[in-house]
């Protein structure tokens, strides 16, 4: 009994740190509206995965009380370039960016940096991860690209038997992105293990488009093994492209949505990796207020590099696929 009563002792001590935490956080006497953070995903705002990377900036910038601009970069490199230099200019407090290219922001958010507004990366980061010459930020919140890239081809060499001598087609929206090139990078580690190559094609965002790719693809390629789709694009249109292309071979890939996991739920997906875009935005944004007002360095964080979404615990992501997931 006495020590049952420690535990809620301690228990109610934990819960009553927590909500002056919170009180501290979120005090009426401080006033956090100043504040202004500019968050820049690379991508089209019709992209539907930034749906919950945006949702989570949002509630993140809401439970901090400061305030968020959301500009998507339109997968345009100056048109991103040019959203930044105008935040810069008109000394927004801090960047949370995502990037698709090494080099072409190097300048911009190291200008950024040195003028004394912290920046940190989302989704994408460069490939360099803060090492010297790469891109100047204090962290990157997202997944780790090759280590996902390894899980997923493992389990597709497990489930479907790919053997030496196999071609396993990996399409994904932009081949010469960062997040392509690691992950690729990623899932042909585990090829080389049996003795599969793999094929890349480029699909683009638009769900038409990359059917009709790659659908093409696979009508040319007949003897291909498997696919591994390396976006949440080329992923949710792998089991109509098959259909299309009159074939029965097994597909996987990355990310969530209500496609691919229907298509998982009827066994016609064997998995994906889930890399929890609202956490990307969330903790994006919670870092850098954070800093902002108290001077806590923000963290590298791991979104979901290795996290599989298969039969056996779909159900648990179909709910919030979209808002969350």
């Amino acid at each position: 009994m006495k020590i049952k009563a420690l535990v809620a002792a301690f228990a109610l001590a934990a819960m009553a740190g927590l909500t002056n935490s919170t009180a501290i956080a979120q005090s009426p006497d401080q006033d956090w509206s100043n504040i202004n953070i500019l968050f820049v995903p690379w991508s089209k705002s019709s992209n539907s995965f930034f749906e919950a990377v945006v949702n989570g900036a949002k509630d993140a910038a809401k439970q901090q009380g400061v305030n968020l601009d959301v500009q998507f970069g339109e997968e345009d490199q100056q048109h991103q370039l040019g959203i930044l230099e105008t935040g810069i200019a008109n000394k927004v407090s801090a960047i949370a960016v995502n990037i698709a290219d090494d080099n072409a922001y190097i300048d911009m958010l190291c200008k950024a940096m040195k003028g004394g507004i912290p920046v940190v990366t989302f989704n994408i980061d460069d490939s360099r991860h803060g090492a010297p010459g790469s891109t100047c930020r204090m962290a990157f919140i997202g997944q780790n690209f090759v280590d996902a890239g390894y899980v997923i081809g493992k389990r597709m060499i497990a489930d479907q038997g790919i053997k030496k001598g196999d071609v396993v087609f990996t399409p994904v929206e932009a081949p010469q992105a960062t997040y392509a090139v690691e992950r690729h990078a990623g899932v042909q580690k585990a090829l080389d293990e049996v003795g599969a190559t793999s094929e890349i094609l480029g699909t683009g965002n638009d769900h038409a488009q990359a059917l009709n790719l790659m659908t093409q693809y696979l009508l040319g390629h007949p003897d291909t093994k498997a696919i591994i789709g390396l976006g949440q694009t080329p992923t949710s249109q792998a089991v109509q492209a098959i259909k299309d292309a009159g074939l029965k071979i097994p597909a996987g890939g990355f990310d969530v949505s209500a496609d691919i996991l229907e298509n998982i739920k009827n066994g016609e997906l064997t998995a994906a990796v889930d890399q929890q875009p609202y956490s990307q935005g969330y903790f994006a944004v919670t870092q850098l207020a954070l800093n902002l007002k108290y001077g806590l360095y923000p963290s590298e964080m791991d979104t979901g590099g290795a996290g599989l979404i298969d039969k056996s615990n779909y159900e648990q992501a179909v709910k919030w696929a979209g808002p969350v997931r």
